[in-house]
């Protein structure tokens, strides 16, 4: 599961507005302020987390780590 903070994260490494990840992950600008406001994990719909850990993978940004120890992002590596 992603955190508020990798969603932040990784709207910065893209420079993505929230409207842009609004956009882009089919998710609402008010959804998008709401999740990024909690700590950790926030509490939504597990489809509303997954469309947007999608659409920042198919941007290029990966996940790494888990919400208890080293969550985090960075661009995905060329395998």
């Amino acid at each position: 599961m992603i955190t508020s903070a990798q969603i932040r994260a990784a709207r910065g490494i893209l420079d993505w507005s929230r409207r842009d990840l609004a956009n882009s992950s089919g998710i609402s600008f008010a959804s998008m302020m709401r999740l990024e406001s909690f700590d950790g994990v926030p509490a939504s719909n597990f489809k509303t987390l997954e469309a947007i850990k999608k659409a920042f993978e198919e941007a290029g940004v990966e996940f790494i780590g888990t919400p208890e120890k080293g969550a985090g992002v960075r661009w995905k590596l060329d395998e």
